[in-house]
């Protein structure tokens, strides 16, 4: 009955429609659509079907069997035995995914999201891979490799016959209007066909190496890891995300690209691991703020908050501080940016990298290693500090810096430094006290933490930063650049705007 009443009612209004209609001359009349011949819009093609019909024997329904560790919630409370396992022993249950994949080869190989074949928690684990073709044929696949990073996994089935496939196309040419398919098995629905356009190209979705294709194609819960096909029936990207308040399709998809899939797809088909760029630097992107406090256009390169010692970056001279505005010729961008820049250039190889140090511009050039394990790059990335419990009494007086950033500060002294457990050779001003109504209070500045620099000169007392406050604000810059420690992290440059007075 689902919609049942709605297909009625067209019916009945239909059949209204032609009584109204009918007249003693209805002979000499033929219907509006009578004749017509198949209409599309210009570099469409009339239907998709022959297309699909080729392309669809090679897009496969993917399936896991896992399972996940159950504990009682009951358990060390008198329930625990009634509903939980004897003991309050965790419990194993069955659970299941679906998702959608590709084959790439007449041997079996097939191309799917990693997270399709990914355990759906930390207390599961995968105990089969089945693949489903159109013709109902079921394989038990294995995992050849995965990229977590891109959300890319192969596969391998052992195929009794030639398998039919598809190839990746090159999605540098895929533009923004371009026609495009998707086939895949939203919510178990297999071979759903969906069409649509190119909404975006170089989408990111917070990612660090985000270059998606977005489209308006439906793509919904299921559709992971299937193919989107350009009118030439080639793949120019493997489905992979929807944003959707509801979970539903709305229209705004995403697909890893096939310029950044078909070289992981090739590494991982080999049974290697796939290696990155590295330089060894934290940055921050140009944004707004930063980029008024340096007066220089936002969102065109980004800013180096740290160097890793002995790393790439650090051999080549590269400072906090710096902003990298491009690497081997490659400007740096929002669409473009200095991660997956790095990323993708051999490791080992000799890069120019452009960079503004203090207004100036200036070519530096660094090796580019590979990238450390995640375990790795944690340990120098950056970690939350405990709040600090000075009792130093706050600075009077009009200062420039009380006006403009709302921040009283005293030189920082031997037995400052002490308290706050940092290196003997610090150099700076500690914080007294923050406006919370100020920028500088909604960045998270606060009593304790030591202002290093302000616009990138060093600064041994209040009357420093005032000095700096107004060398800026007399440039008509609207933010100023603090380079701020805090105990237990490094130091980090932060862009605050001044108060308009």
């Amino acid at each position: 009955m689902r919609y049942a009443y709605a297909i009625t009612g067209a019916l009945l209004l239909g059949g209204t429609a032609i009584a109204v209609t009918s007249s003693p001359n209805v002979g000499a009349q033929t219907a509006q659509n009578e004749g017509m011949q198949a209409a599309a819009p210009a570099g469409a093609p009339a239907s998709l079907a022959d297309m699909v019909e080729k392309l669809q024997p090679a897009v496969v329904n993917i399936s896991t069997k896992q399972r996940v560790q159950v504990q009682n919630p009951f358990a060390g409370t008198p329930f625990g035995e009634l509903f939980g396992s004897p003991g309050g022993q965790p419990q194993t249950r069955q659970a299941q995914s679906l998702g959608s994949g590709f084959l790439i080869s007449a041997d079996g190989y097939i191309v799917t999201n990693n997270h399709v074949v990914s355990a759906g928690a930390e207390s599961a684990s995968v105990d089969s891979i089945t693949v489903t073709l159109t013709n109902r044929e079921e394989y038990t696949a294995r995992l050849i490799g995965r990229d977590p990073a891109t959300d890319i996994a192969v596969l391998k089935i052992d195929a009794k016959k030639p398998m039919p496939f598809v190839k990746f196309g090159d999605s540098t040419k895929a533009r923004v209007g371009d026609w495009v398919v998707a086939i895949g098995n939203p919510f178990a629905l297999s071979g759903t066909v969906t069409a649509g356009i190119i909404s975006a190209v170089h989408r990111g979705t917070g990612g660090t190496y985000d270059k998606f294709i977005q489209t308006d194609a439906s793509i919904n819960q299921g559709n992971s890891g299937g193919p989107m096909f350009d009118m030439r029936g080639n793949v120019i990207g493997i489905n992979s995300q929807i944003l959707s308040p509801s979970g539903g399709n709305v229209g705004i998809g995403f697909a890893i690209p096939s310029e950044q899939a078909a070289p992981i797809v090739a590494t991982l088909r080999k049974g290697q691991s796939v290696k990155r760029g590295y330089l060894g630097i934290q940055i921050s992107p140009l944004g707004e703020d930063m980029a008024d406090s340096l007066g220089l256009a936002k969102n065109r390169g980004e800013f180096v908050q740290g160097v890793e010692p002995g790393k790439g970056a650090d051999r080549a001279g590269i400072k906090p501080g710096d902003v990298i505005v491009s690497v081997s010729g490659q400007e740096v961008t929002p669409d473009q940016n200095l991660s997956s820049i790095v990323a993708n250039q051999p490791i080992g190889t000799r890069v120019p990298i452009v960079l503004i140090r203090n207004g100036q511009r200036q070519t530096v050039t660094a090796i580019v290693g590979e990238r450390p394990s995640e375990d790795e790059l944690n340990s120098f990335a950056q970690q939350q500090g405990d709040d600090f419990n000075q009792q130093q009494p706050p600075s009077s007086g009009p200062q420039a810096s009380q006006q403009s950033l709302g921040i009283s500060a005293i030189p920082l002294t031997p037995s400052i430094t002490r308290q706050l457990g940092l290196a003997a050779e610090t150099r700076g001003i500690v914080i007294t006290a923050v406006d919370s109504s100020t920028d500088a209070g909604a960045k998270g500045l606060r009593r304790g933490d030591v202002v290093i620099t302000a616009n990138n000169r060093p600064v041994a007392s209040q009357a420093d930063l005032d000095a700096q406050v107004k060398q800026v604000a007399a440039q008509g810059r609207t933010a100023i650049l603090l380079q701020v420690l805090r105990r237990g992290q490094p130091a980090v440059f932060l862009p605050v705007r001044l108060r308009d007075k």
